[in-house]
């Protein structure tokens, strides 16, 4: 038996010194006694997979809306996966593989129906009102709008935690605001292993879905993008002739390779050149310090400029993407009329009085899965739906 206690000596025997220990963590806004056999970060991990929050994430786009079919990621497939990538990595580098997990399972779910598109429209039909953006939808999520527990609103997580939300930061999250948890300071080592993971994860598997689609083309990579060639040569070299499908997932799974050792052996190096011995040393910094090499990142960058020409923009894509703010756009508008409040659930027609229509009508609407979302478009606007 495994006690919270020996948890702790566990980690002050192997992790690294810069590694975010559960026994020197912030704590909770609200004072719990802690688990005997949990420690912290653990505890908070379990509340976020036991969210209804963390549930709903199986029906929420990715990169293909939900009924294009059921090969494509959803949101949590793949934030199965970034979390997979980031306890690899934070197991390279001794760094706490249980804070590493609760933000990458926790990382999205902020994210509305319909993908990006989704974090669009409402962020456009929120402007005059704080505006959305997902990573602070997220953290609103675990500090308020999930109510399971008598003592305290939200999922009362750790500040390390929620900290590793409010600053997740990728391709997508350029000029996301720095917050109020540290706002002058970089996130712990383990928030930034995530926030490489979630690029790592999505690259890679968006060509997998892409690739399977038909929208990419194999050849088309092959001729062009230097780190699939790597990656093919050197299936091709171990196996030689493969099948389409098990070449791909090969391939694949041969670039997520590459990228994480390239990461971890850089990162190691960056730690010791910059002389970083604890959390705070990390914190302190300017910039951030789990990165790429150079080499690597002047590799991944025509691949990620493939993907955002050749999938994102696919005029397929495109499409969903503007059917799906359509939606969004006409759900808004009807729960919004102020004559159409009795059309929202009655718990959330309380909540306006303390947080006015728009927030409430927007945390309503970023809740939904797509087809919950469709289900209801359908519901307002089509005469021969059910309601």
């Amino acid at each position: 038996m495994l006690t919270q206690n020996q948890i702790k000596e566990y980690e002050d025997k192997y992790l690294a010194s810069y590694a975010a220990k559960s026994s020197l963590s912030k704590g909770r806004d609200y004072k719990e006694p802690e688990h005997p056999y949990r420690s912290c970060y653990q505890r908070d991990r379990d509340r976020i997979i036991h969210s209804a929050a963390f549930r709903r994430l199986e029906y929420k786009t990715q990169v293909f809306v939900i009924h294009e079919g059921d090969y494509y990621r959803t949101r949590l497939t793949h934030t199965l996966e970034v979390s997979q990538i980031a306890r690899t990595i934070a197991a390279g580098l001794k760094l706490n593989g249980d804070l590493v997990e609760a933000i990458a399972l926790a990382h999205d779910l902020g994210h509305t129906p319909f993908g990006h598109a989704g974090e669009e429209a409402l962020n456009e039909l929120m402007q005059g009102h704080g505006g959305f953006n997902h990573n602070a939808q997220g953290l609103r999520i675990v500090t308020r709008l999930e109510s399971k527990y008598p003592e305290f609103p939200g999922l009362n997580l750790t500040w390390e935690v929620r900290e590793g939300i409010e600053k997740h930061t990728s391709k997508y999250d350029a000029g996301v605001e720095k917050g109020k948890l540290d706002p002058n300071k970089m996130p712990t080592l383990e928030a930034q292993v995530v926030d490489i993971a979630d690029e790592i994860a999505y690259d890679n598997h968006d060509l997998d879905d892409g690739l399977t689609s038909g929208l990419l083309e194999e050849g088309d990579l092959r001729k062009g993008i230097e780190l699939w060639d790597i990656a093919y040569k050197q299936i091709y070299k171990k196996y030689g002739e493969l099948d389409k499908e098990k070449m791909k997932f090969q391939v694949i799974k041969s670039l997520i390779n590459n990228q994480v050792t390239d990461l971890i052996q850089e990162t190691e190096n960056r730690i010791k050149r910059l002389n970083i011995n604890s959390v705070q040393d990390a914190k302190s910094l300017k910039k951030r310090v789990v990165n790429f090499s150079d080499s690597m990142q002047s590799l991944r960058n025509p691949l990620r400029k493939f993907l955002s020409e050749k999938l994102y923009s696919n005029w397929r894509v495109f499409r969903m993407s503007n059917r799906a703010k359509r939606f969004i756009q006409g759900l808004f508008d009807v729960y919004i009329d102020k004559h159409n409040i009795k059309l929202l659930p009655p718990q959330l027609v309380k909540r306006i009085a303390e947080d006015g229509q728009h927030k409430v009508v927007c945390d309503y609407i970023a809740a939904m899965t797509d087809r919950c979302a469709l289900d209801e478009y359908k519901k307002l606007f089509d005469p021969d739906e059910k309601v």
